[in-house]
């Protein structure tokens, strides 16, 4: 098995004329978990965004594991693995933290699923094992929306690993959190990456030290560095474009 899973080259999209990613090469590895890091307006949400197939690139290539991304629909690409975090939880609110799991199981999915759906033991067992993971175990039966924000954000992870994706696409995970649920989340992250592979946008650096096996720092749409958190730290380019302000 090859250790690449995601492979991005010469990637580049424009918007009206505004090249917004313009031709970016980054390869990630299974077992990761890489940062991107970077100014707004560097590209970080874009590049997601193109590699869960939200946005079609103008030109390059996506590729995840054997699979051509930028030719494939959402959906698609959903079901050969790629599961994404948005920046603002995406939760159903009147549903119990039980439910959201639940609907998020990929065997749930469809008509068929729906018309015959049953919760099974192999069903709780699941969602028990999630819940633990994501710290709302004692809340399962409590409606989504009485979550504080950073639960949210737990369940919202909880539901992508539902989906056991083998790449995880998460945007700003810990954005509105306390200092301990930061810490809680950094400890979740480094805890589910092992078989997969996680890729986080994040502006805490913080945070980004207590997660990142490697950081990438974009601006302008380009990668500007590479390397290890203690690496970036002492690049010029990037204190001069982003960590010194």
């Amino acid at each position: 098995m090859s250790a690449i899973i995601l492979s991005v080259k010469e990637l580049t999209v424009s918007f009206d004329g505004f090249k917004a990613v313009d031709g970016l090469n980054l390869v990630v590895e299974r077992n990761e978990l890489r940062c991107v890091i970077g100014p707004n307006g560097a590209g970080k949400t874009t590049l997601l965004d193109m590699v869960c197939g939200k946005t079609k690139p103008t030109n390059g290539a996506i590729t995840f594991k054997d699979l051509e991304l930028t030719k494939m629909s959402e959906y698609k690409i959903t079901r050969a693995g790629v599961g994404r975090k948005f920046q603002n939880p995406s939760v159903y609110e009147d549903l119990t933290v039980l439910e959201n799991l639940e609907i998020s199981y990929p065997k749930q999915r469809g008509v068929i699923g729906s018309l015959f759906f049953r919760r099974t033991a192999e069903l709780r067992l699941r969602i028990d094992e999630v819940a633990d993971q994501v710290y709302l175990r004692d809340d399962l039966d409590n409606k989504a929306g009485l979550l504080s924000h950073g639960q949210k954000q737990w369940l919202e992870i909880g539901m992508l690993l539902m989906q056991d994706p083998e790449l995880m696409l998460l945007d700003e995970p810990v954005a509105g959190m306390s200092p301990r649920e930061r810490e809680q989340t950094a400890e979740l992250l480094k805890r589910i990456a092992p078989g997969r592979c996680l890729m986080v946008i994040e502006h805490d650096m913080a945070f980004v030290k207590m997660i990142a096996h490697k950081v990438t720092v974009l601006h302008q749409g380009r990668m500007l560095a590479e390397g290890s958190m203690e690496e970036i730290q002492k690049d010029e380019r990037v204190i001069d474009v982003y960590l010194g302000h």
